[in-house]
This record gives C-alpha cells, sequence and structure tokens, in this order.
C-alpha cells in the first residue's frame, strides 16, 4: 500500500487532483506503489469538496485559495500555468518543494527541466528555486529517443511534425472532441462543436496548438525547441516543428527526421533504440511495423515504429513516436521525478 506511517515517506499536494493529468498520477501512485505519509487533493474552488476515493479511503478536494503548504513536502501541480505562476512561489515559500507540469518554469536558469531518462543527475541536489518543471508532453519522448542517438552519432537537426490528441486539452477537450464527432455523423453539414477547439476537431485537423508568435510559429512549437535544448544540454541543436491537433482521443504521435554528424546504420539503430528503458520498437525484427494511438500497447512505454535511414543521405533517418501524453508526457513523468528524488534522499 503507498500510504504508509514512516515519518521519511513525503507528504503530498496533488494540485489539479480532478483534471485529468491529476487523476491519472492518481492512478499511478497507487500502480507503482509510491509510497507517501499524507496526501492533500486541492484543486480550484468549483471543484472544492468534492470527494476522490485513493487507495478506497475518501479524500475531500480542498479550495487551493486558502490551501496551506507548510506541512507538505513535496506538491504536484497540474492545473495550467495562470495557477502555477500565482501559487507555486507561495508553495515554495512555505517550505514544499514543487513538481510543476505547465510551461510556467520551463525555461528558469534556476529550475530544472527534467526527463529521468535523460537528466536525471539534475535530480542530485535540490534546486535554487524550490521547482522542478516537467517538460511538455511532445517534447518528453522525443528527447528521450534523442539522447542515445546524440551520444552515438551526434544531432545535426530535427524537424519534426507533431500529431497530438484531444486529451493535451483536458477533459474538455475530449468531451468536446466526443460531441463533435456525434454532431457530424448525425449530420454532415454540421460545423461540429466549437470551444476549447476552433475550428471543431472533429474529423479534421488543427495545425495550430497554443498561441501564435510574432514569427509565425506557435508557442507548442516553441517550447519544443527550447525545451529540448535545455533537456539535452545543447544550446544549439537545430529543432523545428509543426504541431498539429487531431481527432485522437489519447497518444500523441510524432513524425521525426533525424539528421547526424555521421553515418547511422539502421540495425544499430533500432538495437540502440530498443535497449532505452521503458521504449518499444515496433520494426526491430518487422521493417516497417509501427504503433498507433489505439494499438500501441503498454500505455507506460515510448512506442517506435518505421525507422528507417535514408538512402541519398545515410547521415539521416525517420522514425514514427507514439506515447500516452497524459502518462508519458504529464503525469508518469513528473512521478518518476519524485521517484529520482526519494531515491537520491533529495525528498
Amino acid at each position: 500500500m503507498p500510504r504508509v506511517t514512516d515519518p521519511a515517506a513525503p507528504r503530498i499536494a496533488l494540485v489539479g487532483a480532478t483534471g485529468v493529468v491529476g487523476t491519472t498520477l492518481l492512478q499511478l501512485i497507487e500502480e507503482r506503489g509510491f509510497r507517501y505519509r499524507d496526501l492533500h487533493l486541492v484543486a480550484s474552488a468549483r471543484s472544492a469538496g468534492r470527494e476522490v476515493a485513493v487507495e478506497g479511503r475518501s479524500y475531500q478536494v480542498q479550495d487551493l485559495d486558502g490551501f496551506d503548504f507548510s506541512g507538505i513536502d513535496v506538491a504536484f501541480f497540474s492545473a495550467g500555468a495562470r495557477v502555477s505562476t500565482t501559487f507555486v512561489p507561495k508553495a515554495v515559500a512555505q517550505g514544499a518543494l514543487v513538481i510543476d507540469n505547465t510551461s510556467a518554469f520551463r525555461m528558469d536558469p534556476d529550475t530544472p527541466l527534467v526527463v529521468p531518462q535523460v537528466n536525471a543527475h539534475e535530480l542530485d541536489t535540490r534546486p535554487a528555486s524550490g521547482i522542478i518543471a516537467n517538460p511538455n508532453c511532445s517534447t518528453i519522448p522525443l528527447v528521450r529517443l534523442l539522447k542515445p542517438v546524440q551520444e552515438r552519432w551526434g544531432i545535426r537537426q530535427a524537424v519534426v511534425s507533431t500529431y497530438q490528441a484531444a486529451s493535451g486539452a483536458g477533459y474538455s477537450g475530449i468531451e468536446e472532441l466526443r460531441a463533435g464527432a456525434r454532431a457530424v455523423l448525425d449530420d454532415p453539414d454540421s460545423t461540429g462543436v466549437t470551444g476549447t477547439f476552433s475550428p471543431s476537431l472533429a474529423f479534421d485537423l488543427i495545425p495550430r496548438i497554443d498561441r501564435l508568435l510574432e514569427d509565425g510559429f506557435t508557442f507548442e512549437e516553441q517550447k519544443m525547441l527550447q525545451e529540448s535544448r535545455k533537456i539535452l544540454a545543447l544550446p544549439h541543436l537545430d529543432v523545428t516543428t509543426t504541431c498539429v491537433r487531431v481527432p485522437v482521443v489519447n497518444s500523441h504521435s510524432e513524425a521525426a527526421w533525424i539528421e547526424c554528424h555521421n553515418p547511422v546504420d539502421r540495425t544499430e539503430l533500432v538495437q540502440l533504440l530498443a535497449q532505452q528503458q521503458e521504449v518499444t520498437v515496433h520494426d526491430l525484427t518487422t521493417p516497417g511495423a509501427f504503433p498507433t494511438p489505439r494499438t500501441a500497447g503498454d500505455p507506460n512505454h515510448v512506442h517506435v515504429g518505421r525507422v528507417r535511414v535514408a538512402a541519398h543521405n545515410p547521415r539521416g533517418f525517420w522514425m514514427w513516436i507514439v506515447a500516452d501524453n497524459v502518462r508519458i508526457g504529464a503525469a508518469l513523468n513528473a512521478l518518476q521525478i519524485a521517484e529520482a528524488l526519494t531515491e537520491r534522499g533529495v525528498l
């Protein structure tokens, strides 16, 4: 049982406990047996008072506005960048170590941006800011695969197109996709349902995620560039992306072209990728095999397929990536950060 009386086990607060990432984090804490001494579920006033069962025990969701973090060892924040900007500094000031799942502090030089399979050394000591940032949901699976490639062949450039699921916008995104799909199926001339997405995501693609920047890229695309550089400690890495929202309920996909400094051998490449922690290479033995968001398999793995080295440029290769964006891209990475902190005695 994760809940213990051991005084060395951390006291946890989960901000955004009723959202899609928060509820998934609670599931993972149970699944992985992450030991904690105390648990507080926190959300906005709209969700305050709701009863949530964890390990068969009922917890009442508390209002973030009046919550006291002084008795908390680690606080997970998954309630959006605006909430984090306002409340994370308060939590840190009251003594909590924050694992933040938003963009609010990712590029802060005093805040490590961590994917444990890539740069766990950042967790050896408590950060000066009191915050550890969780990267973007599309950045996490990408850098987990880029790290061994960089170490073996060096990377000159990465060109990535993402195909991001409705769950990236939370429960509202999922419900809007389903409602829009029903509306269009009932009436093919319907414009669908808009609100979270515009135009309607049902049976369509939207090649813009997050706000548009002055250079024509979106903030989502900028995040993938900046975060990849920071996590891999490659400040001049050339990463360019196009981020697309697709009518898929859950799991993001990516088509990635990686150009290296040296020629790449495909057999060695697929073996190298398959050796990585929690990575499944679908065409390891069957060239051309691929995962899909619905059929990939273990939601706690990064799934790779269609790995192919370009005949006209043996320094470059393509790969198709699928990962559960709520788990791999958010809740699981956050929990693995906490697990690594515990192992190191920092938490």
